[in-house]
């Protein structure tokens, strides 16, 4: 229970930390300055992460590399379409 409730805090509070920069590269269009390596690498990884915590059954790590995963997919769409 204690591992748990660990790893959903864990996962709550780094899938938060993805919103602000979320909102400002929606709100300006703006990615020039995100590395597009970073990014691919990253969601690639939080893809992984996902995968393994499906496998294993692990709710913390699934919602939270399912919510991160959207958050960063959208800026790395943003970079994508806006460079």
């Amino acid at each position: 229970m204690l591992a748990e409730s660990i790893g959903a805090l864990a996962g709550i509070l780094t899938t938060l930390a993805f919103l602000p920069q979320v909102i400002k590269a929606w709100r300006t269009r703006q990615t020039r300055d995100i590395s597009l390596t970073m990014f691919v690498t990253f969601c690639l990884g939080v893809a992984l992460w996902l995968v393994y915590g499906l496998m294993l059954n692990a709710w913390p790590l699934i919602a939270a590399n399912g919510i991160t995963l959207v958050l960063a997919g959208t800026i790395l769409a943003l970079k994508l379409r806006n460079g």
